[in-house]
């Protein structure tokens, strides 16, 4: 297996991460319009939280989320490679991850239902954290 094979899932989490950020600011942006906002109001600290909708601020708290746990997967990625480790498994894990943090992300940019993203957060992470224990113990 060619080991630069993980770059895939690697920069399509990027590219996931680009799409919520162009997203993010498309919904604030709007909403900045429409309420007519001041700059000396949005100049104050928690202001366009206060005042946006879920709709607009679910954006900014997923764009949050995506530099939490994927810090571990670019991490793990980085390491698999430099080690020579990638293989099929490891390979199938981040595009797993890489999936589930897709629809983990559309539906906390959407639809927004609490259960429905945990389930698709939950597996994402479970599948880093097998990934991450099989290579500690070097299996």
């Amino acid at each position: 297996m060619r080991q630069a094979e993980i770059f895939g899932p690697f920069f399509a989490m990027m590219g996931l991460t680009f799409i919520v950020w162009v997203y993010m600011y498309v919904r604030r942006i709007r909403f900045i319009s429409s309420s007519r906002l001041s700059g000396a109001e949005l100049q104050r600290p928690g202001v366009l939280v206060e005042r946006a909708p879920a709709a607009v601020t679910n954006a900014s708290d997923n764009l949050r989320n995506l530099f939490e746990i994927p810090v571990l997967f670019y991490a793990l990625t980085l390491y698999l490679y430099v080690v020579h480790q990638v293989d099929a498994l490891y390979l199938a894990g981040a595009w797993i991850f890489v999936a589930f943090r897709a629809l983990h992300s559309a539906m906390h940019c959407t639809l927004n239902i609490v259960m429905a993203r945990f389930v698709l957060y939950a597996i994402a992470t479970a599948t880093l954290w097998l990934m991450i224990l099989r290579a500690a113990l070097g299996a």
